[in-house]
Parts: structure tokens; C-alpha cells; sequence
């Protein structure tokens, strides 16, 4: 997250139809969106299959990973954030960006998962901020529950010293990689 000239943060999309599109973020403690580099490396991973996907991203903060698989080719794109002022500047570069496929959902996000009726995405999003120990309790929520679809895939994103969680029963780690202070991953159903 780089601040522009005039010292606000803002979050640049990297590829699809809103490429080199800078959109402003605002400044909070434990925001840090996932960078530029990591990005693209999740998107090459996902690349055969994000055309028409369904996507949640489920601690969503900036928006980087919704609104990149957005510009990139995704169907329909969910954003679940928690704080008030991130919700609301993701509803404004939302309606910058003039996409109709994305809805931000202001909601504690294990909790928004507990009380809404499940409905199956292809691709999740699970970057929750770093000290908060979320990821697990999400992971087995959404494969328990059935947020997955058929063929789904749940990217993971921790801090390097924390490393993955384990996979849940029946998933498997796909790809998984380090960058700077991050790592990351993309798990899917073993169907062997």
C-alpha cells in the first residue's frame, strides 16, 4: 500500500480490464493489502478458472483480492468487511470502478458466515488480519457449511512465521509460496 502525492494510501489493480486502475484505501491499523506480487501469483494460479467465478472475500479490508478477481473476469464478487470506514470506502471505489457484480456486506465476518443461509463460491478469499486467529475457525466454517463449490478453491493468506494452517479434512495445499513477511497458499478438494 504506497500513499499517493497527496499522502493518502491507495491500492493499484494489476491486471484484467481495470489494470493500473489506483484506487484510494484508507489508513488503519492491521489494513495491509496483499501486494502487487503476491496478487499475480494468485491470479496466474487461478487464471483457467476465474472467468464467470463466484467469488468471496471474506475479511476483505482494501478489497485488493475481490476487486482484482473482479477486474479480471469474476461473475459476481462478495466483500465482507467488519469495519465501518473500510466498508464504506470499498463501497465508494466500488461504484468508482462502476462494477454491478460486487457487493460490500458490512459484517463480522465468522459471524456472517454462522447466520447467513451458505451458498456455494468457486473461489474464496481467507486474508484475516495477522493477529487475530480467524483462519482456522473460517476454513472449517466454509468446508463444513458448504460455501464451497464443486471444484472450489480457498486461498490462504498468514504471516511467514505463523506458516498455513493445516488443510482441512478431505483438502489438499495446491500451491503455496512466500513473499517478503507473507505466506501463502491455494487449497482444494483432494479428489483422489
Amino acid at each position: 500500500m504506497k500513499p499517493s502525492r497527496s499522502g493518502q494510501h491507495q491500492l493499484r489493480i494489476v491486471g484484467g480490464r481495470h489494470r493500473g486502475r489506483r484506487l484510494p484505501v484508507i489508513d488503519q491499523p492491521g489494513l495491509r493489502p496483499t501486494a502487487d506480487r503476491v496478487r499475480e501469483t494468485l491470479f496466474n494460479w487461478v487464471a483457467p478458472t476465474i472467468a464467470g467465478a463466484r467469488c468471496l472475500d471474506l475479511f476483505a479490508g482494501s478489497g485488493a483480492l475481490g476487486l482484482e478477481a473482479c477486474s479480471r473476469g469474476a461473475g459476481e464478487v462478495v466483500l465482507i468487511e467488519r469495519a465501518a470506514a473500510a466498508a464504506r470506502q470499498l463501497q465508494v471505489n466500488v461504484r468508482t470502478l462502476g462494477e454491478q457484480s460486487v457487493e460490500v456486506i458490512r459484517a463480522d465476518a465468522l459471524d456472517w458466515l454462522a447466520t447467513t443461509p451458505p451458498r456455494p463460491f468457486d473461489l474464496i478469499f481467507l486474508d484475516p488480519p495477522f493477529a487475530e486467529d480467524l483462519l482456522a475457525p473460517a476454513l472449517t466454517r466454509l468446508v463444513e457449511d458448504g460455501w464451497v463449490a464443486p471444484g472450489g478453491r480457498l486461498y490462504v493468506e498468514r504471516g511467514r512465521q505463523e506458516g498455513l494452517p493445516e488443510a482441512p479434512p478431505g483438502w489438499v495445499l495446491l500451491r503455496d509460496k512466500c513473499a517478503g513477511q507473507v505466506r501463502y497458499g491455494l487449497l482444494a478438494e483432494d479428489v483422489e
